[in-house]
């Protein structure tokens, strides 16, 4: 999946520390941590508002790659 745009948020230092080291006890890196948290927050906010989240693809749907 081709990752074009960026998105910027702050944080306060203790909350970077802790994002980082989860990310890094999760042995990813901490944009894909980031990423990965925030789409599961996303499918479940959306899914309980009855909206399909558009970046989730079918079972057996080719994502083009």
């Amino acid at each position: 999946m081709s990752k074009e745009k960026t998105i910027q948020i702050r944080v306060t230092d203790a909350e970077k520390s802790g994002f980082a080291s989860a990310a890094e006890m999760a042995g990813i890196p901490l944009s894909a941590w980031i990423r990965e948290r925030l789409r599961l927050a996303a499918i479940r906010e959306l899914e309980n508002a009855g909206i399909k989240a558009p970046f989730v693809k079918p079972i057996g749907q080719a994502d083009g790659n």
